[in-house]
């Protein structure tokens, strides 16, 4: 028979492996009688870990949750991916680095040396600016009022906001709220690190669906300048699906080796050879003077297919560079 400490930490393995145990299946796993289980369920009772009591013909246990956190077990693979996943987490930006951080110190320390050589291995490196850090609180009160469908009441750019809020959302290290502005009688993505939450929240709601019914497009065509029906979209991230409502088409001077490895920097960017000295691209961008000067970055001669505003704001362009 293992001794108490080791079968302690079997028996509390099982438990969180699946919902419902039998006694008798734990007897046996543990190679132990029920009355041990029993008795062993107890110690963990008094360890902090809230094991209820499953009735039936059988009887049996169950892991549920407590009002305080007691000590976790988790295998190597566990571990491993919880260090990984609060590393990324520093670095990442979103305004929990410093909890992150903590955590990660607190997981390594208790890891055994063979764990904590894997976790060393696994380094992230952070490219770009830090995003402005959002607290925890403010968080927790917008994912509140998200879960318990009641209007969020707050402040945004120094001035009185009242929104339904349906979705929080991170995009490029950034917390974004989105939700139905009460005020402006549409669909709006703010920026978490600017709320400010007021108390209380207002009456309960009945979601609206978001526009396109894919939280993940909308937001992500919110930064591509739609306004959620195909047109242009407003500066403070309205929009819609529908893909970047400006897209071109040139023909560059240059061969394809020398653009295909920064296309997928630009918008959406397809590229394709024409021959060994020329390629035509295609892409999108937020307005045509933005698309020509994406476009200005590949370093070659341009023939602009189409269309005719392309060409007009390359032409823009041409008259500001010429003036600077």
């Amino acid at each position: 028979m293992p001794k108490t400490s080791a079968r302690l930490l079997s028996l509390l393995s099982l438990l969180q492996a699946r919902r419902d145990w039998p006694g008798a299946d734990l007897a046996s796993r543990l190679e132990v009688s029920a009355r041990t289980v029993r008795r062993d369920v107890d110690r963990l009772r008094e360890l902090g870990y809230p094991i209820a009591t499953v009735k039936g013909p059988d009887g049996g246990y169950r892991l549920g949750a407590g009002s305080e956190l007691p000590p976790l077990l988790f295998d190597d693979d566990q571990a491993v991916a919880l260090a990984a996943a609060l590393q990324s987490a520093v670095v990442g930006g979103g305004g929990m680095e410093e909890a992150a951080m903590r955590a990660l110190n607190t997981v390594r320390q208790v890891m055994p040396s063979r764990l904590r050589r894997r976790v060393d291995m696994f380094q992230v490196t952070a490219i770009g600016t830090a995003a402005a850090a959002v607290g925890v609180e403010v968080l927790m009160t917008l994912s509140a009022a998200v879960h318990a469908r009641e209007v969020l009441r707050f402040d945004y750019a120094d001035a009185p906001r009242k929104a339904e809020p349906h979705h929080l959302v991170t995009r490029g290290g950034r917390w974004y709220l989105v939700a139905w502005d009460l005020d402006r009688d549409d669909w709006r993505v703010f920026r978490a690190d600017h709320i400010s939450p007021r108390t209380p929240n207002g009456p309960r709601f009945t979601p609206r669906e978001v526009p396109g019914g894919d939280v993940a497009a909308f937001v992500t065509s919110r930064f591509q300048g739609n306004d959620g029906t195909g047109g242009a979209g407003g500066t403070d991230g309205t929009g819609g699906v529908g893909g970047w409502p400006c897209r071109g088409e040139v023909i560059l001077h240059a061969p394809i080796a020398a653009v295909a490895p920064f296309a997928p920097f630009a918008h959406d960017a397809v590229v394709e050879e024409l021959d060994s000295e020329r390629c035509r691209l295609v892409l999108g961008s937020w307005s045509w003077p933005a698309l020509a000067a994406a476009i200005g970055v590949f370093d070659a001669d341009v023939e602009v297919v189409g269309p005719p505003e392309l060409k007009a704001a390359f032409a823009l362009l041409a008259r500001r560079y010429a003036a600077a």
